[in-house]
C-alpha cells in the first residue's frame, strides 16, 4: 500500500496549474461579460483540479500496466514503481473521475445549462482515453490535440459560459493561448521520454517530430500564447501586461534547447505549469482592468 506521500506524488500536482489556469481566463472573461459568478468559477474550478488528478492516476494505471513506467526518469508513478497495485491506482482514477461528475452536476444545475452533460462525459472518456483503452489516442500521436481542446478551449469557454451565459473574443484567444502553453508543457514532459516511448512504441507527437522539432515546438507554442493577446490591444490595452512573462519563459525555454539528458528537462514541467498560471493571472487581470477601469 503506497503511503499518503505517494499518493500525492502520483497525483502530479506540478500538473494542476494547467488545470486552474483556464478557470481564471474563463472568469475573468465572464466578469468582463458583466457576469461573474463566484460559486460557479470555485465549482468550474473544482471539476478541472479533479479531471486533472483523474488522468494523473489513469496515466499512471494505464502505462504502468503496458510497461511504458518501468524505466523512467522523472517523479514517482505508482504502478510502475510497484508502490501501488494496478487496481488501487485504477480505482483511484474512477473515484476522482466521478467526484469530478458530481461537482460537475451541481455546476450544470446552477447554471441551467443540461447540454453540459454531454461535454462533461466527454471529458471523463477523452480523460481515460488518453493512454486507456486498446487504441489510447495518446500512444497515436493525438494527446496534444486533445490536451488543447480539453485543457484550453473546453475548460475555458465553458467556464465563461456557464457563468455568462455566452461566450466573447477574448475568452476565445485566452482559451487558445492556455491551450497552447498546455501543449507546450505535453511536449516538453514527451520530449524527455521519447527514448522509451519510442521502445515501447508510444508514438507522442515528440516521437513523431523528433527531439529537434519538438523542443523548437516547445518555443513557438510559448510565442505564440505570449502574442496572441496583442490582437485585443487596440481595444484593451491592458492586455500588454502578459509581455511582462516574457523573462520567465527564458529559463524553461533554454532547458528545452540546452538540454542534452533527460533529468536536465524535469525542471521544465514546473517551470511551464508556472508559466501557464503566471499567463492566466495577467491575461486575466487585463480583462478585470479593462472593465473595471
Amino acid at each position: 500500500m503506497a503511503s499518503a506521500a505517494q499518493w500525492v506524488e502520483g497525483a502530479r500536482l506540478r500538473t494542476l496549474p494547467m488545470a486552474i489556469a483556464p478557470v481564471i481566463i474563463g472568469s475573468a472573461a465572464a466578469f468582463e461579460l458583466g457576469s461573474f459568478k463566484w460559486l460557479n468559477a470555485l465549482l468550474a474550478a473544482i471539476v478541472a483540479l479533479l479531471l486533472q488528478i483523474g488522468v494523473n492516476y489513469a496515466n499512471d494505471y494505464s502505462d504502468g500496466i503496458r510497461g511504458t513506467d518501468d524505466v523512467r526518469v522523472g517523479p514517482l508513478r505508482l504502478v510502475g514503481s510497484g508502490a501501488a497495485s494496478p487496481r488501487q491506482v485504477k480505482f483511484a482514477a474512477f473515484g476522482t473521475f466521478a467526484a469530478a461528475m458530481v461537482a460537475g452536476l451541481v455546476l450544470v444545475i446552477l447554471s441551467q445549462s443540461w447540454w453540459f452533460l454531454l461535454v462533461g462525459a466527454a471529458c471523463v472518456l477523452a480523460a481515460w482515453g488518453y493512454t486507456g483503452g486498446k487504441n489510447p489516442y495518446g500512444y497515436l500521436g493525438l494527446g496534444d490535440v486533445f490536451v488543447f481542446v480539453f485543457f484550453g478551449l473546453v475548460a475555458t469557454l465553458g467556464t465563461t459560459y456557464t457563468q455568462a451565459g455566452q461566450l466573447s473574443w477574448p475568452a476565445l484567444i485566452g482559451a487558445v493561448g492556455t491551450g497552447f502553453i498546455a501543449m507546450a508543457l505535453l511536449m516538453a514532459n514527451n520530449v524527455r521520454d521519447i527514448p522509451t516511448d519510442s521502445e515501447v512504441g508510444k508514438r507522442t507527437l515528440a516521437v513523431r517530430l523528433g527531439d529537434r522539432n519538438a523542443r523548437f515546438s516547445y518555443l513557438l507554442l510559448i510565442a505564440l500564447a505570449i502574442l496572441l493577446p496583442l490582437l485585443l490591444v487596440s481595444s484593451k490595452p491592458w492586455v500588454l501586461i502578459v509581455l511582462l512573462l516574457i523573462p520567465a519563459t527564458l529559463m524553461p525555454c533554454w532547458l528545452m534547447l540546452s538540454g542534452k539528458t533527460r533529468k536536465a528537462l524535469i525542471p521544465v514541467l514546473k517551470q511551464t505549469g508556472l508559466l501557464n498560471l503566471g499567463f492566466s493571472v495577467l491575461y486575466g487581470l487585463a480583462l478585470v482592468l479593462s472593465k473595471a477601469l
